[in-house]
């Protein structure tokens, strides 16, 4: 695969291409290494297209995790514990897991234990891989690479996605670039408060 569009939310880009530039090299290598064509195995169900052979996202998925797990990237998880009130979630967010337990508990709430978990990270840097749902998209965006960056885990979050161009030869429902990249813009400059890199791949 190729990397066909890229895009720099609050410089994200530039962070990585300064300050870790062979993070950025080893992220175009992964995408160069995945076969899209051996990952055209998904045979399509609908009247329309009956028979046609499909890019599968379970494929691609597994396809970039040995790309990027034979380079030393590493899934990652946070865990948090969450309640019913807002004001003691602000109270408990930056504190350690174990902590956050006891103040909620202390104050009479019911801990909920959570977390976030993320594709791939690297030095400060996280990449997530999405072939999935276009809901998932927003969820990268606006909540896991915000809750890693506010963490102070990573620096920067890399959102992998198909241009509209493959994402026509995939099922129903997958986001895609330049769709994503609209929503992004969307919301202003400043939304996400996270430096991100969106990446547009191509077979």
């Amino acid at each position: 695969m190729k990397i066909a569009a890229k895009h720099s939310h609050l410089n994200g880009l530039e962070h990585i291409q300064v300050h870790k530039e062979h993070l950025w090299s080893e992220i175009a290598a992964a995408i160069r290494e995945v076969d899209a064509n051996a990952c055209k195995t998904k045979r399509s169900k609908e009247k329309r297209t009956k028979d046609v052979l499909f890019y599968s996202p379970i494929a691609i998925n597994k396809a970039f995790k040995r790309a990027f797990s034979g380079r030393g990237w590493k899934e990652q998880r946070v865990s948090y514990w969450v309640t019913d009130e807002g004001a003691l979630i602000d109270k408990t967010l930056r504190r350690e897991p174990a902590e956050q337990r006891q103040l909620i508990e202390a104050a009479g709430r019911r801990p909920i234990q959570s977390y976030n978990q993320t594709d791939f990270v690297k030095e400060r840097v996280a990449v997530e891989v999405q072939f999935g749902k276009y809901a998932f998209v927003a969820y990268d965006l606006f909540v896991k690479h915000m809750a890693f960056y506010v963490g102070n885990m990573i620096d920067v979050g890399v959102e992998i996605l198909p241009m509209k161009a493959m994402q026509q030869e995939m099922a129903s429902g997958v986001g895609y670039y330049e769709g994503e990249l609209y929503n992004l813009i969307r919301q202003g400059r400043g939304v996400p408060a996270v430096p991100l890199v969106l990446v547009g791949v191509a077979p």
